[in-house]
């Protein structure tokens, strides 16, 4: 993509990173407050442009896919493209990593739909209306979760192309640690099931405390049956509050059910606000690919 704006966006590095990109043409950057989420977010408010092509910068991605995906975008309309990993080394993917994306990436199909096979990817190309619409909360390597939620909860027009992912480079170190991230991710598919989808996550609060409650009760209740004395106090005390908490629980779901419903139509709204590129935009992108059967040329807006 000759035609390509590249921004490098330098998240407080110690090496020659600066040096080299702005050597190699590239516009740097500087995003102080650490983490790759802060750094998305200052890049998203800051840069206007109609398609961007946003990839981790330590060279496992074949970018050269990139061009495809974008003619993939810009043909069919779409909103944002992810490059699903296919990996040509299994070095490529640290002990741990392969299962916990397929982990995560299920978690987040069986909540809020299954479009998307490789959630956690560091390769996508996005719409304009995708990026102006998002809110872009988080602040790590969460920000792919968060993105593809985005997607999902909009219903936005998406696909996968499989790209190629390999090794890193001698010398290079991920950032990412396995665990850690993990967990913050796993918590952030909570927070946003919490959010998006309150009735399942409060409904299935109800269900857990109605039946503990009912489980402690049952003899209880056939105890006053037999002798109509209750017999065990404490225990019915426990058992009367747990379903209390139970079908307050299933209050907070039914009410936040009907928030989330306006908030999704408000960020639909801003959505739709913002207008799709016009056809004799994507004419030029078509005349472009034409010419480079290999690549689109992307120019800034």
């Amino acid at each position: 993509m000759p035609n390509a704006t590249i921004y490098v966006y330098d998240n407080n590095s110690t090496d020659d990173t600066v040096a080299n990109a702005r050597a190699a043409g590239a516009v740097v950057r500087h995003e102080p407050m650490q983490g790759k989420g802060y750094v998305t977010r200052r890049m998203f408010a800051d840069i206007a442009a109609d398609v961007y092509v946003v990839v981790d910068g330590d060279a496992t991605y074949d970018v050269a896919a990139a061009g495809v995906m974008v003619r993939r975008l810009l043909a069919e309309g779409l909103d944002l493209v992810n490059g699903r990993r296919m990996s040509i080394d299994q070095r490529a993917y640290r002990a741990g990593h392969q299962f916990g994306n397929w982990f995560l990436t299920r978690a987040v199909a069986i909540i809020f739909g299954h479009r998307i096979a490789d959630m956690l990817s560091g390769l996508k190309v996005l719409s304009r209306r995708f990026v102006k619409s998002f809110p872009c909360l988080a602040t790590g390597f969460e920000i792919e979760t968060e993105m593809t939620v985005h997607a999902l909860e909009l219903a936005m027009p998406i696909a996968e192309i499989p790209v190629t992912y390999r090794e890193r480079p001698t010398g290079s170190f991920s950032k990412l640690h396995t665990v850690r991230d993990g967990v913050r991710i796993a918590w952030l598919i909570l927070r946003l099931m919490r959010a998006e989808r309150p009735i399942i996550f409060f409904g299935s609060i109800f269900v857990v405390l109605a039946t503990l409650s009912g489980l402690l009760g049952w003899e209880i209740y056939t105890e006053w049956l037999a002798t109509g004395l209750v017999l065990r106090t404490p225990t019915a005390i426990l058992t009367t509050g747990m379903m209390l908490l139970a079908f307050l629980s299933a209050s907070c779901g039914i009410i936040l059910e009907t928030v989330t419903l306006g908030r999704r139509e408000a960020k639909r709204m801003v959505y739709l606000s913002i207008p799709p590129l016009p056809p004799e935009a994507v004419s030029v992108f078509a005349a472009a690919s034409e010419s480079q059967p290999e690549f689109v040329r992307v120019s800034p807006h």
